[in-house]
């Protein structure tokens, strides 16, 4: 049990600890889902506080919201500044962040203005560890955990300071411009939005 009063505990270890515990309970999609899980979990509850926060060293966890408008049949993706890619909305784990999925939930309207999403589950869709190019400065590994959220019939995005665009694609067409793994990941990310309908 986690004594959260503990003044022994910093709050970015409990953080992490909550963030093992979601982990241990989440029933994973297929056996690389599986085996990512415990690499997940163990690297939290090794690095603790260091493994949430960016300033915890390269390797850190981040949150990443797959955002889909109301019949489903879109999906929200960013321009991603940095890496120039379209990618799904996500960020680091700030202060202030409860858990997971409201760091996911505050990255998803912070980058697309988009006040009013759902949060699909409060398990993870998918859990996607990638090494990123010398554009991302320090940071040289992103241990993220994907959520699925629905935005509102009509939702317009609009533009933040840490993309270049953000807008709506055909799930079946979405953009060259994607990180090749990025497609498997709205495919689990519709897994999980299909499994809770």
């Amino acid at each position: 049990m986690i004594d959260t009063d503990s003044p022994h505990i910093p709050e970015a270890d409990d953080y992490a600890a909550y963030a093992a515990l979601l982990l241990d309970e989440w029933v994973t999609p297929d056996s690389e889902q599986e085996y990512l899980r415990g690499e997940y979990a163990q690297f939290l509850r090794a690095g603790k506080g260091a493994a949430v926060r960016r300033e915890g060293g390269p390797q850190h966890l981040t949150a990443s919201s797959f955002v889909f408008n109301a019949d489903h049949t879109h999906v929200l993706l960013c321009f991603h500044r940095k890496g120039q890619f379209w990618v799904q909305l996500g960020g680091h784990i700030e202060d202030g962040d409860v858990n997971l999925a409201d760091s996911a939930l505050r990255e998803a309207i912070e980058e697309s203005g988009i006040d009013d999403l759902i949060l699909i589950s409060p398990f993870p869709a998918d859990l996607n560890r990638h090494d990123l190019g010398n554009a991302f400065g320090s940071c040289q590994t992103h241990w993220d955990v994907g959520f699925v959220f629905e935005a509102p019939e009509g939702a317009q995005p609009q533009t933040s300071d840490e993309s270049e665009d953000v807008k709506w694609w055909p799930i079946g067409a979405l953009p060259e411009r994607t990180p090749p793994d990025n497609r498997s990941r709205i495919a689990y990310a519709l897994l999980a939005l299909n499994a809770d309908a």
